[in-house]
């Protein structure tokens, strides 16, 4: 393929995913992802390999050179299975691209094109290619949520709302930075621990953090709900992000969080304490052994994000039959809400849409993040994703080689070289 003529037309493009849960490759055919990548992705499956070890991380970053030797010799089988005679473009998706990413900037440009004859590249965050593979081009907010939590909102190019794609989204100020995604149950989390969070809930001492409460007292709605934050940052370049500070300071309403809030009111049953749960306590003893060892399990492990993401889906099983983990459920739906409000651009074609394993837990998660939604966010669109960070990684990629990649560029979350 590096001898095809400049002037032929491109066949393909090429997307790489990497998180915290591994590496993945995928080559389509342009023709097939349409140019624009206005709508989401709508393409047959593309060819595709993985792998479920993620990319090594350096006193440089993320390691570049381990990650071309890695995916070079699945790209050129890819492109050659594919029968591509010209790459179009390339989109490289990584967790941690704002504050790990500078090998990766530095040596992918020369590196892609050396070795695959490429001339364009897009480098984003993870949490781009989450947007990209959910809703395309289209103007709206996506929650990404496994371990961790974060939302991401933009107004597209054309999209309406102002120069650079910055005006009609809620909230002032200024920032930049980016947050990682990644599968429920990765020690990375969806959190990065870089970047703006633009709201934020007050701890408590309550069995669900930051809710009030098991019975939420400072939800969303009543006399005593906590007003609108008027310091929510803005992203430069039209991007705007809310929450991913990890499963420490933030990631409200991820699996961490869940895990964390259902341990907690189990070990509060075992105690004879107000807030617990038995049928909790009984999972968390099924799961991790006798409840009395479970801080000696837990606390010397360097993965405990995804220790504590493991136990949310025992929560969402009791949700049904017990008061408690129904109550975690709708705290962390109103943090889901919240962060959704905060970064979702205040435009009659806007959209939100839900992505990442968390949300698998199905009806027991859903329902209160719909209701919370609308409620938050009335008369805007609540979706499913269209498609997964590869899938947005080719969507940016095919906009890219038929000129029409309309996403905010940004320093730290989207550049192209």
């Amino acid at each position: 393929m590096g001898d095809t003529a400049p002037g032929d037309a491109a066949t393909h493009v090429l997307g790489i995913d990497s998180g915290g849960s591994g590496v993945r490759v995928g080559v389509a055919r342009t023709d097939v992802l349409g140019g624009s990548a206005g709508k989401p992705p709508s393409w047959s499956a593309p060819l595709t390999w993985s792998s479920s070890t993620p990319a090594a991380v350096g006193d440089r970053g993320i390691d570049a050179a381990g990650l071309l030797a890695r995916v070079l010799p699945a790209a050129r089988e890819l492109l050659h299975e594919a029968g591509a005679r010209r790459l179009g473009a390339v989109c490289v998706g990584a967790a941690g691209m704002a504050t790990l990413g500078d090998d990766l900037r530095a040596r992918l440009p020369d590196a892609l094109a050396d070795a695959l004859g490429v001339r364009r590249l897009a480098l984003a965050a993870d949490a781009v290619t989450a947007y990209a593979g959910a809703l395309g081009q289209r103007p709206g907010a996506v929650v990404a949520a496994g371990t961790g939590l974060i939302a991401l909102g933009a107004v597209p190019e054309g999209s309406g709302g102002g120069p650079g794609g910055t005006e009609g989204v809620g909230g002032a100020g200024d920032t930049s930075g980016t947050g990682d995604t990644s599968g429920m149950g990765s020690a990375s989390g969806t959190g990065g621990t870089s970047g703006a969070s633009v709201t934020s809930v007050p701890g408590s001492a309550s069995g669900v953090p930051g809710t009030g409460g098991p019975g939420g007292a400072h939800g969303p709605h009543g006399a005593d709900a906590p007003a609108a934050r008027p310091d929510a940052r803005r992203a430069t370049g039209g991007w705007r992000r809310a929450d991913g500070w990890g499963h420490l300071l933030g990631d409200c309403g991820g699996g961490a969080w869940i895990g964390r809030a259902g341990l907690e009111a189990a070990m509060r049953a075992y105690d004879g304490r107000d807030g617990g749960s038995k049928p909790l306590l009984a999972r968390l003893e099924a799961v991790f052994g006798p409840a009395a060892g479970l801080p000696g399990k837990l606390y010397p492990r360097p993965d405990r994000p995804a220790v504590l993401a493991s136990f949310a889906p025992e929560v969402g099983r009791c949700a049904s039959e017990d008061p408690v983990a129904e109550a975690i459920l709708r705290a962390a739906a109103r943090h889901v809400a919240e962060a959704a409000e905060a970064v979702c651009p205040r435009l009659e074609s806007s959209e939100v849409a839900l992505t990442g394993g968390l949300f698998r837990m199905g009806a027991p998660l859903l329902t209160p993040v719909r209701e919370e939604l609308a409620a938050r966010l009335p008369g805007v669109r609540v979706t499913e994703a269209a498609g997964d960070p590869l899938d947005g990684a080719l969507c940016v990629a095919a906009a890219l080689a038929a000129d029409g990649l309309r996403l905010p560029r940004d320093p730290a979350l989207l550049t192209v070289v």
